[in-house]
Protein backbone atom coordinates (compact mmCIF):
# COMPACT_ATOMS: atom_id res chain seq x y z
CA UNK A 1 0.00 0.00 0.00
CA UNK A 2 1.40 3.42 -1.04
CA UNK A 3 0.38 6.49 0.46
CA UNK A 4 -0.40 9.65 -1.70
CA UNK A 5 1.49 13.05 -0.89
CA UNK A 6 -0.74 15.82 0.25
CA UNK A 7 -1.88 17.83 -2.74
CA UNK A 8 0.46 21.21 -3.60
CA UNK A 9 -2.40 23.46 -4.19
CA UNK A 10 -3.89 25.23 -1.75
CA UNK A 11 -7.99 26.07 -1.04
CA UNK A 12 -8.16 29.65 -2.44
CA UNK A 13 -10.70 31.78 -0.44
CA UNK A 14 -13.73 33.00 -2.66
CA UNK A 15 -16.63 34.54 -3.00
CA UNK A 16 -19.72 32.16 -3.37
CA UNK A 17 -22.26 32.29 -5.43
CA UNK A 18 -24.70 32.94 -2.71
CA UNK A 19 -23.19 36.44 -1.33
CA UNK A 20 -22.94 37.33 -4.92
CA UNK A 21 -26.61 36.86 -5.64
CA UNK A 22 -26.62 38.77 -2.22
CA UNK A 23 -24.76 41.67 -3.44
CA UNK A 24 -26.50 41.98 -7.12
CA UNK A 25 -29.82 41.87 -5.24
CA UNK A 26 -28.60 44.58 -3.23
CA UNK A 27 -27.37 46.53 -6.10
CA UNK A 28 -30.59 46.52 -7.71
CA UNK A 29 -32.89 47.21 -4.31
CA UNK A 30 -30.76 50.21 -4.11
CA UNK A 31 -30.45 51.55 -7.06
CA UNK A 32 -34.08 51.22 -7.76
CA UNK A 33 -34.34 53.50 -4.56
CA UNK A 34 -32.11 56.16 -6.27
CA UNK A 35 -29.16 55.07 -4.22
CA UNK A 36 -27.16 55.47 -7.54
CA UNK A 37 -28.50 58.02 -8.97
CA UNK A 38 -26.66 60.92 -7.95
CA UNK A 39 -23.24 60.27 -7.16
CA UNK A 40 -21.52 63.60 -6.98
CA UNK A 41 -19.67 63.21 -3.26
CA UNK A 42 -18.36 60.59 -0.59
CA UNK A 43 -21.03 60.72 1.46
CA UNK A 44 -23.09 59.69 -1.88
CA UNK A 45 -20.90 56.57 -2.30
CA UNK A 46 -21.09 55.40 1.32
CA UNK A 47 -25.21 55.64 1.35
CA UNK A 48 -25.21 53.63 -2.30
CA UNK A 49 -22.53 51.20 -0.96
CA UNK A 50 -24.54 50.66 2.73
CA UNK A 51 -27.78 51.08 0.73
CA UNK A 52 -26.49 47.76 -1.29
CA UNK A 53 -24.88 45.57 1.53
CA UNK A 54 -27.74 46.08 3.88
CA UNK A 55 -30.68 46.08 1.18
CA UNK A 56 -32.61 44.22 3.55
CA UNK A 57 -33.39 47.53 5.78
CA UNK A 58 -34.22 49.16 3.14
CA UNK A 59 -37.31 46.98 2.24
CA UNK A 60 -38.30 47.33 5.59
CA UNK A 61 -38.56 51.51 5.35
CA UNK A 62 -35.03 52.28 6.66
CA UNK A 63 -33.60 55.07 5.04
CA UNK A 64 -30.06 55.33 4.58
CA UNK A 65 -28.98 57.85 3.33
CA UNK A 66 -25.97 59.71 4.72
CA UNK A 67 -26.75 63.06 5.39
Amino acid sequence: MSSYAPSATRSRPGFSLLFVVYLVVGGIVAATHHYWSHIHSLKAIGSGLLATVLWPLILIGINLHIH
